[in-house]
């Protein structure tokens, strides 16, 4: 199935909460109570255990913008960990390139991030990199491109960010170094992993 391409804040009232998917949030915020479609404001029943665990991977798929065939990739080997396979799920997730410019704050959103990557305006340990799944690793040095960093979201977002610690990834003056592996805890968004998890388990 191809990545969802429709309105993104259709896709932030269906499941009730904002996914960071577009720069004005205050926006997005005033439409989440109601759910889309005709009669999206009608009661709906409530959700099977089999549409909780659907709901909260269709989530997931939204907020990092993966396909299908992606999420269940990735579950498929984060399963064969011997670590706790929702947690190393989430791990492989937040180590996307694409997600971590946008973690570091070179893109207002992760789609943004992901086309600037897909453009090949970053470097990864001073090789450019245009492969938005690439599974940062320690140590990992990204970069703005030199011939790139005139780009006015790029510019911008570098003077803005010239020193932040998140954490595993450090940030200075527009270089982004992954000190660590992320912790659950550097996962910001409100996710169920366990009920993925149940979802790939049946």
């Amino acid at each position: 199935m191809a990545r969802y391409t429709g309105p993104k804040t259709r896709l932030s009232r269906k499941f009730g909460e904002d996914l960071a998917l577009k720069t004005n949030g205050a926006k997005t915020a005033r439409r989440l109570m109601q759910a889309p479609g005709q009669h999206g404001a009608r009661m709906r029943r409530k959700p099977s255990q089999y549409g909780i665990q659907l709901k909260e991977k269709q989530k997931v798929k939204a907020i990092y913008g993966l396909t299908e065939k992606q999420l269940t990739r990735l579950f498929s080997e984060a399963a064969t960990k011997e670590t706790n396979t929702g947690i190393t799920l989430l791990s492989y997730l937040e180590r996307r390139l694409d997600n971590v410019v946008y973690r570091a704050g070179l893109a207002p959103t992760r789609a943004a991030a992901r086309q600037l990557v897909n453009h090949g305006h970053f470097y990864v340990n001073s090789k450019k990199m245009d492969i938005p799944s690439y599974r940062v690793q320690v140590n990992d040095v990204i970069s703005v491109r030199p011939s790139s960093s005139s780009i006015k979201i790029i510019n911008e977002a570098v003077k803005n960010n010239e020193k932040t610690d998140l954490g595993w990834l450090k940030i200075k003056a527009g270089v982004i170094k992954a000190a660590s592996l992320p912790v659950r805890e550097d996962v910001l968004e409100a996710i169920d992993e366990q009920l993925i998890v149940e979802f790939y388990s049946r």
